[in-house]
């Protein structure tokens, strides 16, 4: 196999890829980075590729953020929401697939509550399947678009230390950034209060702490996670003003570090819990980098896959 071609026809989860596979689609990323930063912002390579964008749990940013990937590679979209449909109704996801299918779909990117629906449809039918998000599971693109925003900023991740600080046990952006930092050769912290860590986390070879200020003398980069009440059907933590009390990130803080690190956070922000606007808003803060280049890494896996899918045609 070329280092050219993915090793995979889909993108079910970091967990599934390889090293060579995350380098490619970073190199193809930087080609279309360039693009979207151009005055047209089109290129019309995925022009004979419908895809079906399929969100079974509410969802605004990667939503767009795929719809965007789509549009600029000018493929023709077919958007599902499944609050507003026959899931409603009781239609298995099968069903809901096969007759979204029936309209000539050649790739599907979708959101879904129950970890492992990606998996399980990949052995149904027959087309490229990208997960953006399976419950508390994974969330790929999301990590890659960190991994390749930290790239950007620092070069070389390999030997690099991240801090992933938060709501741990709740977070599929946790568990996909562990994965894709740890192939990628860095060290990988991860910092929250205990009840938001799940107990066996060190079994991916990953540190952890429950001091913030120790986990940020540590780091060269943080990334922040939102903390997720609506995932929460107990009280992990006694408040949100208890967690911004031990866990938030303050500038006073980064002011007191002998050096310099870099912040992130997938969004959307709860401004004043997990960081204060003037962190959120600092020169430390990549985090509408991570936006803009969730559009060129969506753009590079969609491409990708593609190409996967056009090489079994033929």
């Amino acid at each position: 196999m070329s280092h050219l071609e993915m090793s995979t026809k889909h993108l079910l989860g970091i967990k599934y890829i390889t090293k060579d596979d995350i380098d490619l689609i970073f190199q193809t990323a930087d080609n279309f980075k360039e693009v979207i930063n151009r005055p047209i912002k089109k290129v019309p390579t995925l022009r004979d590729i419908t895809v079906a964008n399929l969100f079974f749990e509410n969802s605004t940013r990667t939503r767009i953020s795929f719809e965007l990937a789509e549009k600029r590679l000018s493929a023709d979209t077919v958007n599902f929401s499944a609050s507003s449909s026959s899931v409603k109704k009781g239609e298995t996801l099968l069903d809901t697939v096969n007759n979204i299918l029936s309209m000539k779909v050649d790739m599907i990117v979708m959101r879904h509550p129950a970890p492992g629906a990606h998996l399980f449809l990949s052995k149904h039918i027959d087309v490229n399947i990208i997960n953006a998000g399976d419950g508390t599971h994974e969330h790929p693109t999301q990590a890659l678009l960190d991994g390749y925003s930290m790239r950007e900023k620092v070069g070389e991740i390999e030997g690099k230390k991240v801090v992933i600080v938060g709501d741990i046990l709740h977070s599929r952006v946790a568990l996909s950034n562990i994965f894709c930092l740890k192939k990628l050769g860095a060290e990988v912290m991860v910092c929250g209060p205990p009840t938001l860590i799940p107990k066996h986390i060190k079994k991916l070879g990953v540190h952890v702490s429950y001091d913030i200020n120790e986990a940020l003398k540590w780091c060269d980069i943080a990334n922040v996670l939102r903390i997720q009440l609506e995932r929460q059907n107990i009280n992990y933590i006694p408040s949100l003003r208890e967690y911004s009390m031990y866990y938030g990130i303050k500038k006073s803080m980064l002011d007191r570090l002998d050096k310099d690190i870099i912040i992130m956070h997938p969004g959307p922000i709860n401004r004043g819990v997990e960081l204060s606007s003037d962190v959120a808003d600092s020169e430390h803060s990549i985090i509408l980098d991570q936006v803009e280049n969730g559009v060129a890494v969506r753009m590079a896996v969609l491409y990708l896959l593609a190409g996967k899918r056009n090489l079994a045609k033929t």
